[in-house]
């Protein structure tokens, strides 16, 4: 085992014998775990922490807009569909650029290493 790990468990362990953590709000209640598998490990703390403030992440908050819109054409009438669908078109654009960008940004960053690593003879 990790020896960061084990002092780490060892000091918990020791503030749990003195009562530190037990008037922790939400004591005894079950914990909300939310599944976070789709965001990048190097991204998790920094979602959890602007989830925690109430802040959705801006692909979050285009998948939100783009579903409310679906709902609105669904339920309109036929003259208000185009605008509707125009601006959905509009987010939805919007958000495979975001998907895309990202997604060519952490794959360029994987091969930009083996490139520096391979330069410098590793």
């Amino acid at each position: 085992m990790d020896i960061f790990v084990t002092i780490a468990e060892g000091k918990i362990r020791e503030a749990a014998l003195r009562g530190e953590f037990d008037n922790l709000p939400n004591k005894g209640k079950p914990l909300n775990l939310t599944d976070m598998t789709h965001i990048p490990a190097e991204l998790r703390a920094a979602y959890t922490i602007l989830k925690n403030a109430g802040v959705l992440p801006e692909e979050m908050e285009l998948k939100k807009e783009i579903i409310s819109l679906q709902k609105m054409i669904d339920s309109c009438h036929e003259e208000e569909r185009g605008s509707l669908q125009r601006k959905l078109t509009g987010k939805m654009l919007k958000f495979d650029m975001l998907m895309e960008k990202r997604t060519l940004n952490r794959t360029l960053g994987s091969y930009k290493s083996k490139i520096y690593n391979k330069l410098a003879g590793y």
